[in-house]
């Protein structure tokens, strides 16, 4: 297993700074901006071009990478613009360049700074790979989801054992043992300073959402000096394993789900929830709600519904729930599938799971589906997740501990259960990696703003509350609804206008703001 190597900022990779990025038309022509149903002006105003950087910045005379940057030029007047302001929509494995593909923000954010994305290392058009067999860890994966995880003996975790341990050697292999120990975070962060000083920034603005904002601590706590606005939303425990941290995950995802449920009994007069215990009965027992969910589940598997002839069984309905459980816009929506299915109304459930289905895999699978851009070879986006996931952390080497951590999560659970954590196996096997420093604390930036959803299923609210208590400069804003990370996507103006302000004028919010959920 991989041990914590020295980390921080080295002036060996000075020689990388000082450059200038060459900007390009990214989309040639209106027949290209056009394509999937973007709006083609803010298409058509985006510029691209790179940065190179090496891949090991302790080394610059050695192997380089090339990171792709995207950028949509400030709209307003040039006397009120504030420079640069650098993006990370999430992952790890996301293209940041393909997030700026749909305008982001308020106006007055576009008009006063140029919106600047990228691809970190190992991901889209910045090195993005693929490795290994993952559909073979999912098959080792639903061949013991029948059982409890606190029963599963030797014989039963050797394959899911053997499926991690083929995907990382495989991972190993392809892209080689050099590149892997340099695709984590605190490279990222090395990356974006060179990144800062390219676009001709003194100080660094930067949005980061959930692993983004991970990327942002990280660069805190190494360049504090280069910093004028930090904005991290949906802050990311960076204290403990990959299994811990998917069943603090799983909790989050059962907590967001009672919310929803909460929502669904309220609003839906024909919700399948009324009348049902949603959430009373403590770890290791199903609500009644759960029991209900599952039952429709089990009845999908036997029976699947179909979206244009595809079938969709429980285990693709439980994805499309859980990605519906990052909007708040999106549940009445996910109540109309659930309470079709449950009623049998098939013309409800041809009406709505459709659109859900749309909602899903329009987004998240073909994030998922490793789309690559021309010349770029096939790429993987799990394959950079996990990459990056098994750099950043020390993780325990014995299948048992994550045996004992699916039992956990399954107990919290019945519903989500454990498979997030099997999904972390592969760093039980992961070749050694320079690790990223953990106690960030950042006493000399300059003020932070930390920004937390109570409901968030992915970056739980106590992980951004710890986050905010570490940075010794952050300002936290709690939002009380739900959805994973809030900041810009107008749901939220009291969220939107405290820190519209904090990167416009240097503003910091008052201590302690929290604003109202969007559904109540």
């Amino acid at each position: 297993m991989a041990v914590v190597l020295a980390t921080g900022c080295s002036p060996e990779d000075a020689p990388f700074h000082g450059q200038e990025v060459s900007w390009r038309p990214c989309h040639d022509g209106e027949e290209d901006a056009a394509g999937g149903g973007a709006d083609t002006e803010w298409l058509e105003s985006l510029e691209c071009g790179t940065v190179t950087v090496p891949l090991d910045h302790g080394e610059p005379r050695g192997r380089t990478l090339d990171i792709a940057l995207v950028r949509a030029p400030a709209d307003g007047p040039k006397e009120e613009h504030l420079g640069s302001l650098v993006v990370n929509p999430g992952g790890p494995g996301v293209s940041g360049v393909r997030a700026l593909e749909s305008p982001l923000f308020g106006d007055g954010i576009r008009a006063a700074f140029d919106l600047v994305s990228f691809d970190p290392r190992g991901v889209g058009k910045s090195g993005g790979f693929a490795c290994g067999d993952r559909y073979a860890l999912v098959d080792a994966r639903q061949s013991v989801a029948g059982t409890d995880p606190g029963d599963l003996g030797a014989a039963e975790l050797r394959p899911l054992a053997d499926a991690a341990r083929g995907y990382a050697r495989a991972c190993e292999e392809r892209v080689g043992e050099e590149f892997l120990a340099r695709v984590g975070t605190v490279n990222v962060a090395r990356d974006l300073d060179v990144i800062r000083d390219a676009l001709g920034e003194e100080r660094l603005n930067f949005v980061g959402y959930s692993y983004g904002a991970w990327i942002g601590a990280l660069y805190a706590h190494m360049y504090p000096e280069n910093i004028r606005a930090l904005v991290l939303d949906g802050a990311v425990a960076t204290r403990m394993s990959n299994a811990e941290a998917a069943v603090d995950q799983v909790a989050a995802f059962q907590h967001t789900w009672e919310m929803f449920l909460a929502d669904c009994v309220a609003e839906v007069d024909a919700c399948p929830f009324t009348g049902a215990d949603r959430g009373s009965g403590g770890p290791g027992a199903a609500s009644e709600a759960d029991a209900r969910m599952a039952g429709l589940l089990e009845r999908l598997d036997r029976d699947p519904a179909r979206v244009e002839g595809i079938p969709v069984d429980g285990r693709t309905l439980l994805t499309m729930v859980g990605m519906a459980l990052y909007q708040e816009g999106a549940w009445d929506h996910l109540a109309g599938v659930l309470t079709a299915l449950a009623e049998g109304d098939d013309r409800g459930v041809e009406r709505h799971l459709g659109r859900l289905y749309d909602d899903t895999f329009g987004q998240y699978a073909k994030a998922e589906s490793g789309e690559s851009e021309p010349g770029t070879g096939h790429q993987d986006a799990g394959a950079a997740y996990t990459a990056v996931r098994c750099a950043d952390r020390a993780d325990p080497e014995d299948v048992t501990a994550y045996r004992d951590a699916a039992d956990e999560a399954a107990d919290i659970s019945p519903l989500f259960g454990p498979g997030p954590v099997w999904d972390q196996l592969p760093c039980a096997y992961w070749p050694e990696t320079e690790k990223a420093p953990t106690a960030l604390t950042a006493p000399e930036a300059p003020p932070i703003v930390v920004v937390g959803t109570v409901g968030d299923p992915a970056t739980p609210y106590h992980w951004v509350r710890e986050a905010a208590e570490r940075l010794e400069t952050a300002t936290l804003v709690t939002y009380e609804g739900a959805g994973h990370t809030v900041y810009g996507w107008g749901r939220s103006p009291c969220v939107d206008g405290a820190v519209d302000a904090y990167l416009l004028t240097g503003e910091v919010p008052r201590p302690g703001l929290t604003c109202p959920p969007a559904v109540t």
